[in-house]
């Protein structure tokens, strides 16, 4: 008899446990479902600080749920975290390793923080998966310029031509890869055309690779255009940017320092190209 209740007894304790298992797990369900709702709410209204905390515990609840990264990842990529960002993104690639998406997204975060060789191996990895991209990945070619594979950035730079014809900048960056591959003066002759890039003071950026005016007039053309405000400060941002590129092409190491602090501390903007600047003068300051 006693045996029998002890039995029934343990078998009591087993389904309750069961039972408290099964409610626990609904209920982590739950939040985890809240989380994730309340993620792509503030992923959509783009408030990418409140992406963070969240996307945390979701990872506490799930984490082998490769959105909770790709969620924390993009909103660390928004807010230029780049170190976190890249860890995140790795994050998601061991849990989905196919996802190609993930490494030209780290590639980016690497590049932004340094890790030059590692950006061109993702961006390679992600090619692999989606090739008919390569012509339009200019990224690759800076990463490469930075990297120190000159002649592989010229290919890049020759690659995109064909997507992207009429754009100052990717002959700017075919220049100073063939520059450093080459010399300045083959670089010059292999300068790219453009004539419709009408952005200020992209002609002018383009005379000046080309040997026909001196970095000043870049800068005064950023200065004469009559823009204002964000126009403004962008005009003078790429005028800095690339006039401190061509003072490196020429191998004049203090010009090009006074340019590229001035590019990413006085004339910061959101485009991707305040992010080459902004590591360019890191780079700078380590010499």
């Amino acid at each position: 008899m006693r045996v029998f209740v002890a039995a029934a007894f343990v078998a009591a304790v087993c389904l309750s446990a069961s039972a408290q298992e099964k409610k626990d797990e609904k209920e982590k369900e739950k939040e985890l479902l809240k989380l994730l709702d309340d993620i792509e709410t503030a992923m959509k209204a783009k408030k990418f600080e409140d992406v963070i905390p969240l996307a945390k515990k979701a990872a506490e609840l799930d984490p082998k749920n490769p959105a909770v990264p790709f969620a924390a990842a993009t909103a660390h990529a928004a807010l230029r975290q780049n170190a976190e960002a890249e860890a995140e993104w790795t994050k998601l690639i061991a849990l989905a390793p196919k996802t190609a998406r993930a490494y030209d997204s780290r590639g980016d975060a690497r590049l932004k923080s340094g890790k030059f060789k590692e950006a061109v191996a993702d961006f390679d990895e992600y090619l692999k998966s989606d090739p008919k991209f390569a012509p339009d990945h200019w990224r690759r070619g800076i990463a490469l310029y930075y990297a120190g594979q000159f002649k592989d950035g010229v290919a890049q730079f020759d690659l995109h031509r064909k997507v992207n014809p009429e754009d100052v900048e990717n002959s700017a960056w075919h220049y100073l890869c063939n520059a450093r591959a080459n010399t300045p003066k083959k670089a010059r002759e292999d300068l790219i055309p453009v004539t419709k890039d009408g952005r200020v003071p992209m002609n002018k950026v383009l005379d000046l690779f080309a040997g026909k005016i001196k970095p000043q007039d870049v800068l005064d053309a950023a200065e004469n255009a009559k823009l204002k405000d964000e126009p403004l400060k962008e005009a003078r941002f790429y005028a800095n940017l690339y006039v401190a590129l061509y003072y490196e092409s020429e191998g004049d190491a203090k010009k090009c320092l006074e340019h590229m602090t001035a590019a990413a501390e006085k004339y910061k903007i959101g485009h991707y190209m305040w992010d080459v600047a902004d590591v360019h003068l890191k780079l700078l300051r380590k010499k």
